[in-house]
């Protein structure tokens, strides 16, 4: 069984620092400052194998000062050996199936693989009791999310998914705003997330290997779902259209020789969420110049609010009843009012960015395996939002409305 560690008091404070002391403090992590929890040394760690060091699993933690690295995993050798400079101490193996051998040598697991090897990846992880960090999509289809999510709750281990940008302070500020109903009664929910990373020129890519319904919808589109849900909370139907953009592929880069795709480049979706509203999402990686247009609209009867992750530390607030003439947007910027704005830095407007929304999403994990809150988005969150994009995938296929309670 997972190891158990109950703090009796956390650290809380204004500076970076002090916010990733926290973890510290629940006796996970070694820091600098010396201190004892219930009789544990900090330099009592929380040992981790990493699978799939390519990705940013490893960085991630780094970032929170761990250094207890026990297992590095990666069939690519390139990437095992430049992680394992980091972490010179560290088992490196080729085959993830051989980190299980090694069970006695860590207590949590980070998944940084691609999607359709997550299940095969983290189901023996959960057998074993240990906590999972996974990347998301958490599974190709939902009924592989389910079972994992299903295993997690037996074992009663802690997991989390990386839907990163929930872990935005400005997240929280624009669901705390549709809760106090300032805005009225929701009306409306448009969200996109474009970029343009796998535009015509990319070359054929893990991303783009699979069938329809493997490519944009599940990348991209799983973030603006889980940002809907998040706001909005739960869908009730979907329907949705998928489009494959470039149909063949040079097989590397600078290739003449093409290959066939049909994933889809595309997502249009139209929702009904089960508080009455509608709404529109999309998602695209071939949106030419578009490098993170994580972004969204939510009307209401009496305002709106209105974001996008290119300028992540600012929330656009919109109330009716404006003087004639002087109406328009407020913008609200991320200070420490916005917790945990503050533990990174005291001042209004000097910005977060990607990194540390990690930060706060690994510490979130870290806390909750400590036995102190939970960790979210969970298995069982990934896999509510993995039956949205099934249902999308499914409308699409029999060109009709389907209800999120189809998709088990």
């Amino acid at each position: 069984m997972p190891r158990k560690i109950r703090p009796t008091n956390l650290t809380k404070g204004l500076s970076r620092r002090q916010f990733l002391n926290q973890t510290a403090a629940a006796g996970i992590i070694s820091l600098s400052a010396p201190a004892i929890v219930r009789g544990r040394n900090l330099n009592d760690k929380l040992n981790l194998a990493i699978i799939g060091s390519g990705g940013r699993g490893a960085d991630n933690l780094a970032e929170v000062g761990t250094e207890n690295i026990a297992i590095l995993c990666d069939v690519n050798e390139s990437n095992l050996n430049k992680a394992s400079q980091s972490h010179p101490n560290a088992r490196k193996l080729i085959d993830f199936r051989k980190v299980y051998d090694y069970s006695k040598e860590f207590d949590a697991v980070v998944i940084s693989v691609a999607e359709h090897t997550h299940a095969f990846a983290t189901l023996p992880a959960l057998q074993l009791g240990k906590h999972v960090y996974c990347e998301k999509p958490l599974a190709p289809y939902a009924s592989h999310a389910r079972e994992m999510a299903d295993a997690a709750e037996a074992a009663g281990i802690r997991t989390q998914v990386g839907f990163n940008y929930l872990c935005n302070p400005m997240m929280d500020l624009a669901r705390e705003i549709i809760a106090s109903a300032d805005i009225g009664t929701i009306v409306s929910y448009r969200g996109i997330h474009a970029e343009d990373y796998m535009g015509v020129d990319a070359p054929m890519s893990w991303r783009v290997s699979g069938p329809r319904g493997s490519g944009v919808v599940a990348d991209l589109g799983s973030h603006i779902v889980s940002l809907a849900r998040y706001l909005m909370g739960p869908i009730e139907s979907v329907y949705g259209v998928l489009k494959t953009v470039v149909p063949a592929r040079a097989v590397k880069p600078g290739a003449r020789r093409k290959q066939k795709i049909v994933a889809d480049d595309e997502a249009r979706i139209l929702a009904r969420f089960a508080n009455g509203a509608g709404g529109t999402i999309e998602a695209s990686w071939v949106a030419t110049g578009r490098k993170m247009q994580l972004a969204y609209e939510i009307t209401g009867s009496k305002g709106s609010l209105a974001f996008t992750q290119e300028r992540m530390n600012e929330l656009q607030l919109y109330t009716a009843g404006q003087k004639p003439g002087r109406e328009g947007y407020k913008t609200l910027v991320a200070d420490p009012n916005h917790p945990p704005y503050g533990a990174f830095c005291p001042a209004p407007g000097h910005q977060l960015g990607f990194n540390d929304m990690k930060v706060i999403e690994v510490r979130d994990l870290l806390l909750a395996i400590a036995g102190k809150g939970k960790a979210w988005p969970d298995f069982r969150e990934a896999w509510e939002i993995q039956r949205v994009v099934d249902a999308v995938i499914r409308a699409d296929a029999e060109k009709r409305w389907v209800a999120i309670e189809e998709i088990r």
